[in-house]
């Protein structure tokens, strides 16, 4: 990438924007649903972690939507000229959690834009910052890491990844399948076609499968951790994706706990881990 058009990324620094809801609770049902929740939580219930990636969207139009699904590029985000875009990772601090029916404010800016050279080619990383707040209390400081990279021209195998270095003293086994990831796309707004329509995923990204969501990981990673510390409220959260995972074998959540801390990761059907993830949490 040359310097000039870098310059020009690097120029969206600083920008910012800010958006309001009310959190609507059927977004958090709709989602308690689709992850097979018996119980919802309801309006003036503290919003589980990390839901509020429900709320908050861009509403693009449909001719403001590139092919792939995304929205086309400029606007908020820098119009980073590389094609494939994932959200790679994220960190959460949480001084309060938000309650569901409050007035929020979310405020989100762009801390940093940088190029790299990787094994693939070419990088460019977007890193942003979210606050939210409800009255004048801040309640999730959040850090948002965006990579792009080029798309493959041909179709090949994923390498071996990194194996798990211990076993889990918690775990689930998950099978995603198309009408999870339909509903997770639709509730998060989300168009991308790689976690929804198959024969583009297959023959367009040349995925070997739907890809299941990133977020949708972390969003599970810490559904675990409810499940098995019931009550447990999560002071600090951060994850990062590190092999792509696919809707045509079942994958493990995992965990194990040290005191207040947490590991958490997934793996896929051959073993590799595909998240990382730690929580610090009080009971």
């Amino acid at each position: 990438m040359d310097d000039a058009t870098l310059n020009t990324l690097k120029s969206w620094i600083g920008r910012s924007i800010t958006r309001h809801s009310d959190l609507p609770v059927f977004g958090a049902q709709a989602l308690a649903g689709a992850i097979n929740h018996t119980e919802a939580p309801d309006t003036g219930n503290p919003l589980p972690l990390p839901w509020h990636w429900l709320y908050f969207l861009d509403p693009t139009q449909r001719d403001s939507t590139g092919e792939d699904g995304h929205p086309r590029k400029g606007g908020f985000l820098p119009p980073v000229p590389l094609p494939r875009r994932m959200w790679a990772a994220g960190a959460l601090d949480i001084a309060q959690p938000l309650v569901l029916g409050l007035a929020t404010e979310k405020t989100s800016s762009i801390t940093s834009v940088e190029a790299k050279n990787g094994r693939s080619g070419p990088l460019v990383f977007v890193n942003l910052k979210h606050e939210l707040r409800q009255g004048h209390d801040l309640c999730i400081t959040e850090e948002q890491n965006l990579v792009y990279r080029e798309a493959p021209r041909e179709r090949s195998e994923l390498p071996p990844g990194e194996m798990a270095t211990e076993g889990p003293e918690f775990s689930r086994e998950m099978t995603p399948d198309p009408v999870l990831l339909f509903r997770y796309s639709a509730l998060t707004y989300n168009a991308h076609r790689i976690h929804y329509d198959r024969e583009y995923a297959v023959n367009e990204e040349l995925y070997p499968a739907l890809v299941v969501h990133g977020p949708l990981l972390a969003t599970l990673l810490l559904d675990l951790v409810y499940e098995h510390f019931p009550g447990a409220r999560i002071e600090k959260f951060k994850f990062r994706a590190v092999r792509p995972t696919f809707d045509n074998h079942p994958f493990t959540l995992c965990g194990r706990r040290s005191g207040n801390h947490l590991l958490l990761w997934s793996v896929d059907h051959h073993g590799y881990v595909c998240m990382k993830a730690e929580a610090t949490m009080t009971l």
